[in-house]
């Protein structure tokens, strides 16, 4: 089984390459304009430059037909508070197609990836897509040490700000969407800006209200699955770290031959038990039936559960080379986004340290960190009193959302993919939840009869 798939709590490696490789292209002069670029008038490349504080960093030549692909850095204030703070730039792209065309507002939650890859309500709009780079991922980092204002508030006011600039290009419909981190950050924008967008689409998005209290990501796990299938890895788990001294051996070795070290989380022996105490977590989120066949057997050799391990987790994951750049991941999860617990009392004679899966583990000790308990039960609040026009996409195999939001508000709705995992998508809905999705994504789109743009999205054009 692959973990390194679109959705998911942590992105792929190839994805942060990518980012990387974008230090070496020469970047395009901006153009210094005080005038507000037209929709609709001239080339779009001008335009783009014509935007205050934006830079045309590259145009990409890899876009399907139809569209232009741009690379873009934003200057954004590092507090939103307290313009004295400074500024950093925030990495964004954009796929363009017609200035009068929706625009869909992507977050990943992480990095920028740079790929000219549509999301699913992009291609069903036909829509121009702005994907936003998450502040402290990728290139998007304000000078300085430590995260303090990595903060859910901060995060919102970025995307905020992103809109109301791009408003001046793209006067149709706007529509937000992100994927499991990037739907909470999709989430969160509309709490604090929830005019902003006509409506918003949500993919696999947890909602850890209470971070004290997570029995239900332990029920889930308890009972996700076949009976079999549930045994079979806690059997892998065991046999794992009954043989820790070999795993060990080989993951150092690993970590040898590839020039990685430890140093993050502690040591290998650390990051080999976290890996394995997540392993039934990222089974399930990504696992399909194929997969449930290939959960090694009792005749498995310690080549067979190491590989499993490593296909089933990641265990590069774990070490300094990729675990540095999802500090500010772990670090939001540990101040602000919560985190699920684990069953482990069928490994509890072989555990060795307690705080393995804590956010702690994966942030350095000298950056500090403090939970604020109040920010997601606020989020949560919102979203159930007064969340509007916001579809949310949910896999029931996915152990993610064990406590999924639950949207109140007018023109809201839960769809259910069933067996689905972390990467359920409107196409895999039923038919009739499937018509029904994409019935509310066309009307909030304003393509409805006669193909009108929505009141809402009219009256923000001149924003």
């Amino acid at each position: 089984m692959s973990v390194w798939t679109r959705r998911r709590l942590l992105t792929s490696a190839a994805t942060a390459v990518s980012a990387a490789g974008l230090a070496t292209t020469t970047a395009l002069p901006a153009r210094a304009t005080t005038g507000a670029a037209r929709p609709g008038t001239g080339d779009i490349a001008e335009a783009l430059r014509a935007l205050p504080g934006l830079r045309l960093i590259e145009e990409r030549q890899d876009a399907e037909p139809g569209y232009r692909h741009f690379v873009l850095g934003l200057r954004q204030p590092v507090d939103h508070r307290n313009p004295a703070a400074g500024t950093f730039e925030q990495r964004l792209t954009l796929l363009h197609t017609a200035a009068d065309r929706p625009t869909v507002l992507f977050s990943t939650g992480y990095e920028a990836v740079l790929t000219p890859r549509r999301t699913e309500a992009t291609v069903l709009l036909g829509a121009n897509q702005l994907q936003v780079e998450h502040r402290y991922f990728g290139t998007s980092r304000p000078a300085g040490p430590g995260y303090a204002h990595l903060t859910i508030r901060q995060a919102a006011d970025d995307h905020h700000r992103v809109v109301r600039l791009f408003r001046r290009l793209h006067s149709g419909a706007w529509i937000s969407t992100g994927g499991s981190k990037g739907g909470l950050a999709s989430v969160y924008h509309r709490r604090f800006h929830p005019h902003d967008v006509d409506g918003t689409v949500v993919y696999g998005a947890p909602n850890n209200v209470d971070d004290r209290e997570d029995s239900a990501y332990v029920r889930f796990l308890e009972t996700v699955g076949s009976p079999a299938a549930r045994e079979a890895i806690e059997a892998v788990q065991r046999r794992i770290l009954l043989d820790r001294a070999e795993m060990v051996a080989r993951y150092e070795a690993w970590a040898t031959a590839t020039g990685d070290t430890f140093r993050i989380i502690g040591s290998a022996d650390k990051a080999l038990e976290t890996a394995v105490l997540r392993a039934p977590f990222m089974f399930w989120q990504r696992g399909t039936a194929d997969d449930v066949a290939a959960i090694p057997g009792p005749e498995a050799t310690a080549d067979e559960l190491y590989v499993w391990l490593d296909g089933t987790t990641g265990l590069s994951l774990y070490a300094d080379n990729t675990a540095r750049h999802y500090i500010p991941y772990w670090y939001q999860i540990g101040t602000q986004l919560g985190y699920g617990s684990v069953p482990t009392a069928h490994l509890a004679d072989l555990l060795r340290h307690p705080d393995a899966i804590e956010a702690r583990s994966f942030v350095p000790r000298d950056i500090p960190m403090r939970f604020d308990p109040a920010a997601m039960p606020d989020i949560d609040r919102w979203v159930r009193r007064r969340g509007s026009r916001l579809l949310f996409v949910y896999g029931s195999q996915d152990p993610s959302v064990a406590e999924h939001f639950q949207p109140g508000g007018a023109d809201s709705q839960v769809l259910w993919v069933p067996g689905g995992n972390h990467g359920a998508d409107i196409a895999d809905l039923s038919p009739a939840d499937r018509a029904s999705a994409e019935e509310a994504l066309s009307r909030w789109a304003g393509q409805g009869a006669g193909g009108q743009a929505s009141p809402q999205s009219a009256s923000r054009a001149a924003l």
